[in-house]
């Protein structure tokens, strides 16, 4: 399962290890791992991992002597970590139950185990859950050293994408002015914004704007962060011609937005268009709505196609990244 950790390289890793357990930052409940000449030490807390430490997802080991959900069901569960709660996704009252009792059990550090409760719904994209244990939806989620605030009732947030994001997010430099069109709690924002970026996040959500705001507080990025509740096609006039990156991550309807996108776009700019189409054709429909909405003022050029997540049978989610230039 990914974790958080430190990665050095191998012969570092010794001074590493002491200079985190110093400051409690190891995670004592996963293996350090040496792979592909690295050193990876599980931490506790990616915020509080000091500079110029790199911090990464890395699937680390369950320390032998752990109990896991398993031991006690006698099968592997699948779920997720989000913070300290626990996300399961089980039709099945009964079973749901026992995995979450034996997620409970287990020597996992959790405060709650939530169970989807129906499929994201409406233009805020979020669904219902069943709260298995522990008594709140809301969490605090680490990511490549950043700490968001968020309530998985009020807002959309899939930890999922955590390895997306993070590759989006290395391709930002100092200095660029970047727009979020579908921001959320800010896991492009908040990253953007601490690598210098100067960032504007609009979201129809408006709970998830204030967790937007809370969240660049947070980790001290309110200084390069705007954060605009409303519809982005509405409330991002000001900025027409602004944007040197774009994120378009709105699945299934990401194309009614593309000539906002495009009137927000500077004379150089960068679109990571998110979208959902099956295997046969992933890529065209996405590539060719670009297109058409950036003609006749910019020319084109596809940079990335890359399948994020299988979605559904037969059909994944992929990422354009598009650079337009006028």
């Amino acid at each position: 399962m990914a974790v958080p950790c430190v990665r050095v390289p191998r012969e570092d890793g010794e001074a590493t290890r002491k200079r985190l357990a110093e400051a409690d930052l190891v995670d004592d409940g996963y293996d350090i791992t040496v792979a592909d000449g690295a050193l990876y030490v599980p931490v506790t807390d990616p915020s509080a991992v000091p500079a110029p430490f790199d911090v990464v997802e890395f699937d680390a080991p369950v320390r032998e002597g752990q109990t896991m959900p398993a031991d006690e069901l006698g099968f592997d569960p699948s779920y997720e970590r989000l913070g300290d709660l626990v996300i399961i996704d089980e039709d099945d009252p009964e079973r749901a139950r026992r995995i979450a009792d034996a997620i409970v059990a287990s020597d996992l550090p959790v405060e709650g185990v939530l169970n989807r409760a129906s499929k994201i719904k409406g233009t805020e994209r979020v669904r219902d859950w069943e709260i298995l244990a522990g008594d709140t939806t809301e969490v605090l989620h680490r990511e490549y050293g950043c700490a968001f605030a968020l309530d998985l009732a009020e807002v959309y947030f899939s930890p999922r994408l955590a390895t997306e994001r993070h590759r989006v997010v290395e391709q930002v430099t100092e200095g660029e002015q970047a727009v979020d069109m579908f921001a959320g709690v800010g896991p492009f924002v908040v990253p953007f914004a601490k690598r210098g970026v100067t960032c504007v996040g609009t979201d129809i959500n408006e709970r998830a704007i204030d967790y937007l705001r809370e969240n660049a507080a947070r980790n001290g990025v309110a200084d390069r962060v705007t954060a605009i509740h409303g519809d982005v096609r509405e409330v991002a006039t000001e900025y027409g011609g602004w944007a040197d990156r774009i994120v378009m991550n709105l699945p299934h309807s990401a194309d009614e937005f593309l000539d906002t996108a495009v009137a927000i776009a500077g004379d150089d700019c960068t679109i990571h268009y998110y979208d959902i189409q099956p295997d046969s054709d992933a890529f065209g429909p996405g590539e060719r709505a670009i297109r058409a909405a950036a003609d006749p003022d910019y020319d084109v050029t596809v940079e990335t196609r890359h399948r994020v997540r299988s979605y559904a049978p037969g059909e994944h989610n992929v990422v354009i990244d598009a650079r337009l230039r006028r």
